[in-house]
């Protein structure tokens, strides 16, 4: 099992940000070296099974090196059983990018967007989420 990982650049993310679907798209940004994210994607795993895919839309969007994607971008994703939509932001300049995400964001992973054009939500937290913290943001959007 290895799922497919579309590479995509700066204006394939910005069409994804541009969505006018309404539905609630999470995008996480992480990477494979960093702990907290890893720790962290177990939970998206988790609470993705429990919405429908018509109302909401988990993307994790890794920012490891394009150059490491078969050493090891792959593998951790075949290791862990991820079967979330995963890209890879082959973009290595994030100024390019960052201010499309949040303009006060510095670059620092784990990072979390929560977005829905139609109805004009956006949330983006800057930390580490845990399974409560995750359900609590996509509860209170979806009411909304």
């Amino acid at each position: 099992y290895t799922q497919e990982v579309k590479k995509i650049g700066k204006e394939e993310l910005k069409e994804m940000l541009e969505s006018s679907s309404d539905k609630l798209h999470i995008i996480n940004f992480w990477a494979t070296w960093c702990g907290p994210c890893v720790t962290e994607i177990p939970h998206f795993e988790k609470v993705a099974i429990e919405y429908s895919t018509d109302s909401v839309e988990f993307i994790l969007a890794s920012l490891d090196f394009p150059s490491q994607y078969e050493s090891r971008l792959l593998p951790f994703i075949k290791n862990h059983k991820l079967s979330l939509r995963i890209v890879l932001i082959e973009e290595l300049d994030y100024d390019l990018w960052m201010n499309f995400i949040d303009p006060l964001w510095q670059g620092n992973i784990p990072a979390t967007l929560f977005f829905n054009n139609a109805k004009n939500q956006r949330l983006f937290l800057n930390k580490a989420l845990d399974e409560t913290e995750l359900r609590s943001a996509i509860e209170t959007l979806l009411r909304e």
